[in-house]
C-alpha cells in the first residue's frame, strides 16, 4: 500500500514513541504459509497501552492485566472492500507474542488494549492470505481516507473514519503511533504487506491503517 503521510499521519508519526526499541514479532505471526498479522511493540516493561516481546516473563504486561470494558466487539465491516467479518479476541500466547487469529477468513481484537469505541487505539489484525488464497485482510490496502470502518458492540456499531495508512518494515513497527495512548477513540488495523520472502516464508512489511471515531 502507498504511504501516504496526510496530516492525520504525520501526526500519528510525530507522537513520541517509547525509549525501547522496537521488536519485529514476525516469525510467530506471520505463518510459514506467508499469511499472519505480523505486530511489533516495546520492550518497555510500562508501555503506553499494552505490549509484548518474544521470550515475555514478569516484565511484561500480560493481556488479562487491563480488563477491557463490555460489550466487546463481535463484528468488523468496511464496505469500501467489501469486509464483513466476525471478531475473535486475540491475546497472547507462551512466548508473550499477540496469538493471531486461527481462521484466516476471520479478524481478531486485541482484548488486551482499548475495546473500539472506548478512549484509546484499539487494534484489529488479521491474515492477508493463505495457502488457498486471500484471507480477511487481503484487500486493506485499498482503504483511503474517508473510508468509513464499522465496528459492532452488542447491538450497536461504532462508526470510524479512516485518515490514512503506512506500509513499513517490520522492524521499523510504529509501535508509538498504533498503541500509544490517544483522548479519543481510534482503531488501527493491521496485517502484513510488501514483498513475500519465499526463504523465510514471511511478508517483510505491515500495513497499518488508521482511523478516528466519527
Amino acid at each position: 500500500m502507498t504511504d501516504r503521510r496526510g496530516p492525520a499521519i504525520r501526526r500519528h508519526r510525530a507522537r513520541r514513541a517509547p525509549t525501547a526499541g522496537l521488536v519485529a514479532v514476525g516469525a510467530a505471526l506471520c505463518l510459514a504459509a506467508g499469511t499472519g498479522v505480523g505486530l511489533a511493540t516495546t520492550t518497555d516493561a510500562t508501555p503506553p497501552v499494552a505490549g509484548w516481546r518474544p521470550g515475555c516473563t514478569a516484565d511484561c504486561p500480560s493481556a488479562g492485566a487491563r480488563a477491557a470494558p463490555r460489550p466487546a466487539p463481535t463484528r468488523v465491516r468496511v464496505p469500501r472492500i467489501g469486509l464483513d467479518s466476525p471478531l475473535t479476541v486475540l491475546g497472547l500466547d507462551a512466548a508473550g507474542a499477540l496469538a493471531p487469529p486461527t481462521d484466516f477468513a476471520t479478524a481478531g481484537w486485541y482484548g488486551g488494549g482499548p475495546v473500539p469505541g472506548d478512549p484509546g487505539p484499539a487494534v484489529i489484525a488479521g491474515h492477508l492470505d493463505s495457502r488457498t488464497g486471500p484471507a480477511v485482510f487481503s484487500r486493506l490496502g485499498e482503504l483511503r481516507p474517508g473510508d468509513r470502518v464499522q465496528v459492532w458492540r452488542g447491538d450497536r456499531a461504532v462508526s470510524f473514519r479512516v485518515t490514512g495508512a503506512v506500509r513499513v518494515a517490520k522492524d521499523r513497527f510504529p509501535t508509538g503511533a498504533v498503541y500509544g495512548p490517544t483522548p479519543a477513540p481510534e482503531l488501527r488495523l493491521v496485517t502484513c504487506g510488501g514483498h513475500f520472502d519465499r526463504r523465510t516464508g514471511h511478508y517483510r512489511d505491515n500495513v497499518v491503517v488508521f482511523a478516528i471515531a466519527e
